[in-house]
């Protein structure tokens, strides 16, 4: 057996979507620049009723050998965005095919917002960054 989803002596494999989502999810956070996720008007209507996703910004398609994946990221002000999405598609891709055994086909980056950190004077003159 490999490891991808088939039928052998012993039954099938099926790897839910939700699975894949969690091991992009971890797999992007790892790179640094990423600041976090991004789930858009859809998770943000899930999340106002009382639902919680646990894949929020992430969107797979899990075939019989193949996988597809879009990442809406957030991410740090100052960094090199294509870099930065190229390290995620390289991280995500290595980790679901290592993982799972199934042939990632694309990692979609889809960048939706940047993380600006706020400075704050302090009462003494110092500048603090929250």
């Amino acid at each position: 057996m490999q490891g991808d989803n088939n039928i052998n002596d012993f039954g099938a494999v099926r790897i839910a979507d939700d699975v894949v989502a969690i091991i992009a999810e971890i797999a992007a956070k790892e790179i640094k620049g990423i600041v976090g996720m991004s789930g858009g008007i859809a998770d943000s209507i899930t999340e106002m009723l009382g639902k919680k996703s646990p894949s929020k910004g992430i969107k797979v398609e899990v075939g019989e050998k193949e996988t597809a994946i879009d990442l809406y990221v957030i991410v740090e002000y100052g960094v090199r965005i294509p870099d930065i999405a190229w390290q995620v598609q390289e991280n995500v891709k290595k980790a679901v095919e290592t993982m799972t055994g199934l042939n990632v086909v694309e990692v979609n980056i889809h960048i939706q917002g940047v993380n600006i950190e706020k400075e704050t004077k302090e009462e003494d003159g110092t500048v603090r960054v929250k």
